[in-house]
């Protein structure tokens, strides 16, 4: 029995041994028919190709911070949504500040991110060599730089100082950088991109929506609004004023609709198709708000707070183009909602049962239809022409120019006011401290649920004070934590945020 066992083993060693030296010649055959870093890309072909990729890294579902806009849930402007029990332990946490570095959604969008970085590294590191026309390829280069600076400033903005990847083979641990670092190379990357990017009317037919010189300009004048640097902030933001290529939509809900796709006051969008299948060009961003149940146009998350309701004015257009109610009507279609997610919430302060949340959605990712599919074509708008307005006319102020910003700012409300004299009266005060609190005000109502409330507040130093009731911690949740997943595959070389 005992030699039958030995001769098994002996065998067994032996059929391994050769399986091994089999495997190993096999793995250093090159893949047949299957695109690798070394024979993609090669031609200008492929060079499209690359730099569509990267695009596409901005449908990918977790792009949109994990899948869900979390820094809306995160603001006063909104809330989980969806009904009571959905998700109520993974996406509830943000409403509360009770999210982990092992919350569901962090890792999705820090994996995200990096997905988009690589993509946009292989174009800006292989096609110097394609080639090619060199017009064409120096456009793709600072497509890809643009991308890769808006990626980063994504990163910053919801890390602080991340691993810089900027080649396609980095090693394999690479620590955090400086949160200044990062900003160093955004900078870059937007300057470069302005320097070689086309103005948006060079671009017609299947260009439309590709990066444009006046993107890499506003998204650089975002970048120093972020950073306080206001000479700057008004130096770019008026650069994209005085260029002429945009303007306001005369309607205020066609600035984020169907009617406004790459329209005027389109800086730049992630443009979609209704498919959803996310990798032939659908975008499930709206899905995920759309209203739940009747009709079905999705889940139904980020629901607009009752703070942000009433933060609107009596008759301001804005308010209609960004809440949805049950029963209005749009487009023909009734809305009435889900029967298991309560009309109205409410909740015991102490001395009285008050509404804490009434059953509505977001306005702004509407796009018509009556189905679910329809709602994966819409175009998410990442800057527009009135956020610049804003921009210029907050820089301005800080810059001591109040008189010239008020230009700026009564142009948005003239908009909004959408012919009626009788709302939203143009502002006069030329006070620095009252105007400041003016346009902050503005920023809220012109821009709600499109994920910029929270940072303004963050940037603005008033988060700890506006967001206190809703569990904010002041030195902790200026920043996501660093996905734990993350610090366990780089064995110490990540570092976590303070306080988590």
């Amino acid at each position: 029995m005992r030699t039958q066992k030995k001769l098994y083993l002996s065998l067994l060693v032996i059929v391994i041994t050769f399986s091994f030296a089999g495997c190993k010649k096999f793995l250093e055959k090159d893949l047949q028919g299957t695109l690798t870093q070394q024979s993609f890309p090669v031609s200008a072909s492929d060079a499209l190709l690359a730099t569509n990729a990267t695009y596409q890294s901005l449908r990918d579902w977790a792009y949109n911070a994990g899948g869900f806009p979390i820094f809306d849930i995160m603001s006063d402007d909104a809330r989980k949504g969806s009904n009571p029990g959905d998700a109520a332990s993974t996406v509830g946490p943000y409403d509360s500040f009770t999210h982990t570095p092992t919350q569901d959604g962090i890792s999705g969008y820090w994996n995200a991110l990096y997905v988009g970085v690589k993509r946009a590294n292989v174009v800006i590191e292989k096609i110097p060599a394609i080639a090619m026309d060199e017009g064409l390829k120096t456009r793709y280069i600072a497509e890809a730089r643009f991308l890769r600076g808006l990626i980063y400033f994504d990163f910053v903005r919801a890390w602080g100082g991340v691993p810089l990847v900027t080649t396609t083979e980095p090693p394999l641990k690479l620590p955090r950088a400086s949160a200044e670092d990062v900003y160093t190379l955004i900078i870059q990357d937007l300057t470069f991109a302005i320097d070689h990017l086309p103005m948006k009317s060079e671009y017609q037919g299947a260009d439309l929506g590709r990066a444009t010189k006046g993107a890499a300009q506003a998204l650089l004048a975002r970048v120093y609004l972020f950073r306080n640097d206001f000479i700057n902030a008004e130096k770019y933001a008026l650069d994209v004023v005085n260029s002429g290529q945009y303007g306001l939509e005369a309607l205020f809900i066609d600035a984020n609709g169907v009617n406004g796709n790459n329209g005027i006051e389109s800086v730049f969008e992630i443009g979609a198709i209704q498919s959803e299948n996310t990798g032939s060009g659908g975008n499930q961003y709206a899905n995920t708000q759309g209203v739940r149940g009747t009709p079905n146009r999705g889940w139904g998350f980020n629901r607009p707070s009752i703070d942000l309701r009433n933060s609107f004015s009596n008759g301001d257009p804005r308010y209609s183009g960004t809440v949805i109610n049950l029963g209005d009507t749009i487009d023909g279609v009734k809305i009435m909602g889900d029967g298991q997610t309560p009309k109205v919430t409410k909740a015991w302060n102490g001395q009285d049962s008050v509404v804490i949340e009434i059953q509505c959605y977001n306005r702004k990712v509407w796009v018509p239809g009556d189905n679910v599919v329809t709602q994966f074509g819409h175009h998410r708008r990442l800057i527009r022409y009135a956020d610049v307005l804003l921009m210029a006319a907050e820089s301005l102020n800080e810059n001591n120019k109040p008189g010239e910003a008020l230009i700026f700012l009564n142009q948005v409300r003239q908009r909004a006011r959408q012919g009626n004299s009788a709302i939203l009266p143009d502002i006069t005060t030329t006070n620095k401290s009252e105007l400041k609190e003016i346009i902050f005000n503005e920023r809220r109502l012109e821009l709600a649920m499109e994920g910029w409330r929270f940072w303004d507040l963050v940037r603005t130093g008033r988060a700890a004070q506006v967001l206190d009731s809703l569990g904010f911690v002041a030195g902790k949740h200026e920043f996501l934590p660093v996905p734990q997943s993350e610090i366990d595959i780089s064995e110490g070389s990540l570092v976590q945020n303070p306080n988590w």
